[in-house]
């Protein structure tokens, strides 16, 4: 049930760079110009940092490389970006895991099983185990990652106040046009009622009524304004919203040898910073938005943790096979359970 990939999200970012064929600027001055769009705000920690990288490609390749980057969402959402790199009207996207599936689906068993991890170390751990087979997989379709990271934990926003799973089932809940009607059916197999809108559309349907709750990240829901409507937000760990940088192999290839392992550390740099940085971004927006509207946060009690987590265990067996793969979905718990047995 992919309700983190509402968020479109951001998150975490995926720079996917294009041949000359496939839309790269050449001049005598710039050799290689990267266009990245993402959707994540302006000015936040993910822009910022974002902006801070292509300074530093700029000077450790003499201008050789240049990248622009276009925030907002103002390039459409992660599947229209998906699509204009495809065509080379960009180079580069900011991919949530609900983007990257737009090239593999195995991505998803980072972030459509509900309640898999209890904390984001153990989300770090799997990644790390994971990143071999899923780069293997990227490459088999033309990519090349540069780093993987997350945003923090995705959160319930809603009008009304609701902290156990059927108290939303009275809800229409946003999630993003681009979903799949698989993730349709098992929401509604499920008893809630998904909306399918673009991202853009959220907020004044959360003014008219459209719909009456959110999931996404803190940060999202102060920069979309969501709050001045959704007065309550649960605090539950359902899924981290999780996102990697790829690189298209004809276009790594067309950046200078000589600058490929360096241009790779920076990116590598810089998700670690993005990691940190959002993560502590989404804990100030909270507390930002109690401020300016009374948000009311819903802390878990353990009695209500243990009714979420056997509600989304209960779907398990819908989204195996159907949103992530067989082999994906068990490798991941298997992953979780081995986490948990080195830390007990």
């Amino acid at each position: 049930m992919r309700l983190v990939s509402t968020l479109g999200t951001v998150t975490l970012a995926a720079a996917v760079v294009s041949s000359p064929v496939s839309g790269v600027a050449v001049s005598a001055a710039v050799k290689v110009r990267i266009k990245l769009a993402t959707v994540a705000p302006k000015d936040s920690s993910y822009h910022r940092l974002l902006l801070e990288m292509g300074e530093k490609w700029r000077k450790a390749s003499d201008g050789q490389v240049d990248l622009v980057i276009y925030p907002g969402g103002t390039q459409g959402s992660e599947a229209d970006v998906v699509k204009r790199m495809s065509v080379g009207g960009l180079q580069a996207g900011m991919l949530s895991v609900g983007g990257l599936t737009e090239i593999d689906p195995a991505v998803s068993a980072l972030q459509e099983i509900p309640m898999l991890f209890r904390s984001l170390a153990e989300e770090e751990f799997v990644i790390d185990k994971f990143r071999p087979e899923l780069e293997k997989r990227l490459a088999a379709k033309g990519f090349v990652s540069l780093f993987w990271g997350d945003s923090g934990w995705s959160r319930f926003f809603s009008r009304a106040a609701a902290t156990r799973p059927d108290d939303f089932k009275s809800m229409k809940i946003f999630v993003t046009a681009s979903g799949s009607t698989k993730q349709m059916q098992i929401m509604q197999a499920l008893g809630y009622r998904p909306v399918p809108l673009e991202v853009a559309d959220a907020l004044i349907q959360l003014q008219t009524g459209g719909v009456d709750a959110v999931p996404t990240l803190p940060l999202l829901a102060l920069s979309g304004q969501y709050y001045t409507v959704t007065k309550h937000m649960l605090e539950l760990n359902w899924a981290p919203l999780v996102g990697a940088t790829v690189v298209t192999r004809p276009a790594w290839d067309a950046v200078p040898a000589a600058l490929r392992d360096e241009l790779m550390t920076i990116a590598a740099d810089t998700g670690v910073r993005i990691r940190q940085a959002s993560r502590q971004e989404n804990d100030q927006a909270v507390a930002t938005m109690k401020a300016r509207s009374g948000l009311q946060v819903h802390p878990m009690t353990p009695q209500l943790e243990e009714e979420w987590r056997r509600f989304a265990e209960s779907i398990y067996p819908l989204l195996r096979g159907t949103m992530v793969p067989e082999d994906m979905f068990d490798q991941a718990r298997q992953r979780v359970a081995e986490y948990r047995a080195a830390h007990q």
